[in-house]
């Protein structure tokens, strides 16, 4: 099976007091991070993909940089499935360096991470899906999907966008008995859910 999921910021505290973004479900990490390990756990199976469209975590205050890189594998350790990750702005080529130095075989006998610098195009119920962290904008296209992060809260204003970070307004597409527990990554099932409804809901504003 493939998920997708984006911007789960680890470590990022100061993202659940924050203003700028909408609160998240936690007023602590401490509190956070075993319920999206949990989340991620109890849908992804140990040999699964999850596509992360990037910024696992906000480590960059850490000194020495090797520690925080330590502290983020220490997370990903945790979470099943191979991840494919799509670099974010808060995610540094020397974290994608020390992970592949440090990168588990699975029992499937594939490593446990991928890594791209920009994006990555599959193709998946007659859609063409480009896998980015920061939003495209490539006019109408009836095949073509943009999956991306990096605005949190905010959907943008255009149907072949889809936001699937944790704290996507994307998300309210879906009916509150159809939504996975918050951070669970999401299934092509559920994109497509989100895809048919969003545009709908603009075909309905013409």
């Amino acid at each position: 099976m493939e998920y997708f999921t984006s911007d789960t910021h680890f470590f990022h505290e100061e993202l659940l007091q924050s203003n700028n973004f909408a609160p998240r479900p936690f007023n602590f990490l401490e509190d956070e991070h075993p319920a999206m390990i949990k989340a991620w756990n109890d849908r992804v199976g140990e040999t699964d993909t999850v596509y992360h469209l990037g910024d696992i975590a906000m480590v960059n205050h850490i000194r020495p940089a090797k520690l925080g890189h330590e502290m983020i594998a220490g997370i990903l350790e945790q979470l099943n499935g191979h991840i494919v990750i799509i670099k974010g702005n808060h995610d540094s080529r020397a974290l994608f360096k020390y992970l592949a130095a440090h990168n588990p075989v699975l029992s499937d006998g594939k490593p446990k991470y991928e890594f791209e610098d920009v994006g990555r195009i599959i193709k998946a119920n007659h859609h063409q899906f480009f896998l980015t962290h920061y939003p495209m904008m490539f006019g109408q296209t009836p095949s073509s999907i943009n999956l991306h992060g990096h605005i949190h809260h905010y959907s943008v204003p255009v149907q072949e966008n889809i936001n699937v970070g944790v704290d996507s307004a994307d998300l309210d597409y879906l009916m509150a008995d159809e939504r996975p527990a918050w951070s669970t990554p999401l299934t092509m099932n559920e994109i497509e859910l989100i895809i048919q409804r969003k545009h709908d809901d603009f075909a309905k504003r013409r």
